[in-house]
């Protein structure tokens, strides 16, 4: 077996996330291929479409990466289901010191501009999780308007907050988010209910 193709700093991976469509599919892998990617250092979920919560292979290669490496993707939007989950991914990569370079938006953190993009994200990721806490906040206020619950939960910060809903969003259990981030279930339960209120509203 080859060893791992290897950046100046770390390893190298390719993460795809493919629908049903065959042609997309082989597509983005060709990309990653001509990139250097091989096979072992490929991470594939399929079947996939952003909407999907569940992204096991996702999950997998986040589990393995460490600070130095390099995740390429054929597009940014492969790394999220709408354009503020890929902000907030990328800069939660970037917070751990993780690489992220797209092929066709010629986006490369490893480079002087390219990390400044990755600079330039991070800003809007903050702005989102602000955003994402204000719903939230606004969610809650109705709810105990309208007395479907009282009192007041135990605070997240904004990026708590928007981890949270995140990982609810990624398929994680409530009570397996709860310990992550050091709260309760209920208070878990309060923010995300409260976030689907200011959505729906």
């Amino acid at each position: 077996m080859t060893s791992p193709h290897v950046s100046p700093t770390g390893t190298v991976v390719g993460y795809a996330r493919v629908s049903t469509d065959k042609q997309d599919e082989a597509r983005q892998l060709s990309a990653l291929r001509d990139a250097g990617i091989t096979n072992h250092a490929l991470y594939v979920d399929s079947g996939q479409s952003g909407a999907k919560t569940s992204r096991p292979e996702f999950d997998r290669m986040l589990a393995n990466v460490t600070p130095g490496d390099l995740v390429v993707v054929a597009e940014l939007d492969r790394l999220g289901r709408n354009s503020g989950h890929v902000i907030v991914t990328i800069a939660d990569l970037r917070e751990r010191g993780i690489h992220v370079k797209s092929i066709a938006d010629g986006v490369d953190s490893t480079t002087d501009m390219g990390e400044a993009m990755m600079g330039f994200l991070a800003i809007m990721a903050q702005m989102e999780r602000r955003f994402i806490l204000r719903r939230t906040r606004s969610g809650l206020a109705e709810a105990r308007a309208q007395g479907r619950f009282g009192g007041r939960p135990r605070a997240l910060d904004s990026k708590k907050a928007a981890l949270a809903i995140r990982l609810s969003d990624e398929g994680e259990k409530v009570a397996d988010i709860a310990t992550t981030l050091g709260t309760s279930v209920p208070t878990i339960y309060r923010y995300l209910n409260a976030y689907r209120v200011a959505d729906d509203a």
